[in-house]
């Protein structure tokens, strides 16, 4: 059985891709545990320099990954670039893990008492259609860095440079059976991870509704789990702030990658007091936001990834108060023109996310009301704070429940620090110094040294 994949900027078939069954999940889970003792077995540096040969590959192929991308998603070539490039960077980072791994020695009495990183053995990987490669990358760097085999299923829409980045690990010389790409269906492949006895881990980044039962199933076996989920993240910009400077920053931090992204800064929370003035700089800035054919180099944003999804996009607009919309072309493809809209707090545009070129705007009269209006959703991933006093920056950031915050800026993911949500934005972090020891169990041994 096989799945056609599309490529959204035409609407045209590309390709045709296996459909795994349980059987063939099994067989890839069976052949990671043998690879994975193995790896586990070789010194820190010989895991260190195979993970930069990899990294090499994925540099040597990066115009080839970058391309295929472009076809896949509908990136545009600039983006699809440096997501090829940051695959090769993460997984050059995380080459230093293996020999950095270090436990404790702890004082005690009687004898001496140290601490181990363990890998788990197999981790199951699932990964979104939104950005394929990164995501799999912020996953299985760490991971195969702590000793641990991956197999991981890309999603059905967008699998073929997580394919390809699975032959290029061959080629670089990784172990047959350490690092599987399966393709297939979330509810036989994805489940499958979950409920495997030798799959010890699981990472999941999608939905917060299937990552609510990715978690319910893990949780009964009682298997550990990272989950990456949605957001609805808030952009606050204060009267005290550059405000062009924030204005021309709007575009692209919420209709990059059109919208889908769970980072999107989608409510844009104003100060009243320059409401309209923000509003007035804010509309060229959306005009003039380039959206059309991702293979051209000035491309910022190409189109939705399918006809389903831009339908579901619609549904929010459909009833909204839009104040003003940019330019998106017309023809074959799933184009979505970039969107303002006009909400209050508790409007539906206003509180789900819609995983669109859809941003909602609202005000808000001082310090608290900022707060309470970004704290009034169920997601905390993202979000950022435009003011030029750094008193109520340091307030604003310690007081937003998000995971990752930026001041004067939407920075959201950087592979060198933490990155990850609370509330219904997902359990754990991924990347930074301390991503591998994620994927580790601590040991603790105690060597008695008193004569008996």
């Amino acid at each position: 059985m096989s799945f056609t994949v599309v490529n959204p900027a035409t609407g045209v078939a590309i390709r045709e891709v296996a459909r795994a069954d349980v059987a063939l999940v099994d067989e890839a889970v069976a052949r990671a545990v043998i690879a994975q003792r193995a790896w586990a077995g070789l010194a820190p540096l010989a895991r260190a320099e195979a993970l930069r040969a990899f990294a090499r590959a994925i540099e040597q192929h990066g115009e080839e990954l970058a391309r295929l991308e472009v076809a896949n998603s509908g990136h545009p070539i600039s983006s699809a670039r440096w997501e090829a490039a940051h695959v090769a960077q993460v997984l050059n980072y995380y080459s230093g893990s293996p020999e950095r791994l270090i436990g404790q020695q702890i004082p005690v009495a009687g004898g001496l008492d140290v601490t181990f990183h363990e890998p788990y053995g197999v981790v199951g990987v699932i990964v979104p259609w939104n950005f394929p490669m990164t995501i799999a990358s912020w996953a299985f760097a760490p991971a195969l860095a702590a000793g641990n085999a991956v197999v991981l299923k890309p999603a059905e829409l967008t699998p073929l440079t997580a394919l390809r980045i699975g032959e290029l690990a061959l080629e670089s010389g990784l172990p047959e059976g350490l690092f599987t790409v399966i393709t297939g269906s979330g509810s036989v492949v994805g489940q499958r991870f979950v409920s495997h006895p030798d799959v010890r881990k699981v990472v999941f980044t999608g939905s917060t509704e299937v990552g609510v039962s990715v978690a319910a199933d893990c949780a009964r076996l009682l298997k550990p789990v990272t989950l990456e989920l949605g957001g609805k993240s808030a952009n606050i910009v204060f009267a005290d702030a550059d405000l062009e400077k924030a204005a021309a920053a709007t575009p692209g931090s919420v209709f990059d990658n059109a919208g889908q992204d769970c980072c999107a800064r989608s409510r844009l929370l104003v100060q009243r007091s320059v409401y309209d003035r923000f509003l007035e700089l804010l509309e060229p800035a959306v005009a003039a936001w380039r959206v059309g054919d991702p293979e051209r180099e000035d491309t910022e944003m190409g189109p939705l990834i399918s006809a389903a999804h831009r339908d579901t996009v619609a549904s929010f607009v459909d009833d909204a108060r839009v104040a003003f919309r940019g330019a998106a072309p017309t023809g074959d493809g799933f184009w979505f023109a970039p969107t303002v809209v006009l909400a209050d707090p508790g409007d539906r545009v206003a509180q789900q996310e819609i995983f669109g070129p859809v941003l909602t705007v609202m005000p808000f009269d001082d310090e608290a009301d900022a707060i309470r209006l970004a704290n009034d959703t169920a997601f905390g991933l993202a979000g950022s704070i435009w003011t030029e006093s750094l008193g109520r920056g340091i307030r604003v950031s310690r007081a937003v429940r998000s995971g990752v915050l930026s001041v004067n800026s939407h920075s959201s993911v950087r592979y060198t620090t933490p990155f990850g949500g609370m509330k219904a934005s997902g359990l754990g972090r991924e990347l930074g110094p301390d991503a591998s020891e994620h994927f580790t169990e601590t040991k603790n041994v105690f060597y008695a040294t008193d004569a008996p």
